[in-house]
């Protein structure tokens, strides 16, 4: 019986170590917190595979606890008033500096978007909380953070429009004076899908005709900026990365356009693009924009375009991947000269590293000025993993080298 219950606890501890240990690169620091890290989100995804599978919950239903595990009630400090609003009809959250008697100065003002794939996340999780505290606190600027509408329930454009329309309604005049913001020191920022949003807003708010407040700067965390081809290499190289494989930023992908599954196995094969998206191939081909030091052993294989509803999805889905506001990497140069200042950070063991090199590539090309910080032992992610359990080092140092950015340039 002894005999027994060892070899059942070895087993167990055998599968346990099998199941956490992966094959993370040596270089990145903290791999088994990161290890252990990621088995959680694994064990998430597997379950909610299965739900989905027996017909209970919905993928991204499950994977929402994730959300949920992380969600706070924001409350005011003795040096921050935190306070939810609604900005034309959107839900936000306004950080803001706690004023002394007399005190009349204009602050700057940070716009801030979550991430989490259009499907997750929320500016009440407590890691977005601690950021927005740390900007307001090491700034004295005030900070906006969105809580726009989710995939799949709101498909594209509805998260994007829930964005514009608040960044529309911050920029008023009359708005940024009620809130004490200088106008000429606004910046617009998001990780992630967040990342991908902030492009987005930058781009098209240049072209709004009227429009007399402008951003003064965006910084884009590890943004996701193309959904024509899902096979860079960096796609490749980091397909199975903890936080984010390539499987689940494919999904979150498709889960932005439609619920159509169809539409989803065609994005896993990258066989998804249309001939009315094909012509846009050029603005994210990265032979072109990818530095050569990135291309590693990958070459350059332009994706397959078929055509017909099978391959596509129902619902539009074809007809949204050749939309800058989804993709802001296919906008022609011309539509990038009058960007603001950019901050862009990207991490070599992420699926998302190249879609961000090539848009510094454009902007610099474009002669917009921009700061590239690449972190080479980075994961997607790190930015938020500054709260015990899940505090690393890496996430504390992006941290202040984000916040240092936006001190000098905002």
């Amino acid at each position: 019986m002894r005999f027994g219950s060892i070899i059942a606890f070895v087993a167990l501890c055998s599968f346990t170590a099998y199941y956490i240990y992966e094959p993370i690169p040596e270089d990145i620091e903290e791999r088994w917190k990161l290890m252990l890290t990621n088995s959680f989100f694994r064990s998430l995804s597997h379950l909610a595979d299965l739900s989905e599978l027996l017909g209970l919950k919905d993928y991204m239903g499950v994977m929402y606890f994730i959300t949920l595990a992380e969600k706070i009630v924001p409350m005011s400090d003795e040096h921050i008033k935190v306070t939810e609003e609604q900005f034309d009809g959107v839900d936000v959250v306004l950080y803001q500096p706690k004023k002394s008697d007399g005190d009349t100065k204009l602050r700057r003002a940070v716009i801030y978007l979550h991430g989490g794939g259009w499907c997750l996340g929320s500016s009440l999780m407590s890691p977005y909380d601690l950021l927005a505290r740390k900007i307001v606190n090491e700034l004295d600027a005030v900070v906006l953070s969105v809580e726009y509408r989710l995939a799949p329930a709101y498909h594209f454009p509805v998260p994007y429009e829930d964005v514009y329309r608040v960044v529309k309604h911050f920029l008023h005049k009359g708005v940024l004076a009620q809130y004490s913001v200088d106008p000429g020191r606004i910046a617009v920022s998001g990780d992630s899908a967040g990342g991908n949003l902030a492009a987005a807003v930058s781009q098209q708010l240049q072209k709004e005709p009227g429009q007399q407040v402008q951003l003064k700067a965006q910084a884009l965390i590890y943004p996701v900026l193309q959904a024509l081809d899902l096979n860079t290499p960096s796609y490749q190289q980091n397909q199975d990365m903890p936080i984010l494989p390539r499987y689940l930023m494919v999904r979150f992908w498709s889960e932005y356009f439609t619920s159509d599954r169809a539409f989803f196995r065609a994005m896993m094969a990258n066989t998804h693009n249309s001939p009315e998206s094909s012509s846009l191939l050029k603005f994210v081909n990265w032979s072109t924009f990818l530095p050569d030091r990135y291309h590693k052993k990958y070459n350059y294989s332009a994706p397959t375009v078929v055509q017909g509803e099978e391959a596509f999805g129902k619902g539009g889905a074809s007809g949204s991947l050749a939309d800058p506001r989804a993709s802001p990497l296919l906008v022609p140069d011309s539509a990038l000269h009058s960007l603001p200042k950019a901050y862009i950070l990207t991490c070599e063991y992420d699926v998302l590293r190249d879609d961000g090199i090539m848009y510094v590539t454009r902007l610099l090309s474009a002669g917009v000025e921009v700061t590239h910080e690449h972190y080479d032992t980075g994961f997607h992610g790190g930015l938020m993993f500054t709260v015990w359990p899940t505090d690393f080092l890496i996430g504390r140092r992006m941290t202040e080298n984000y916040i240092k950015w936006l001190k000098e340039n905002l």
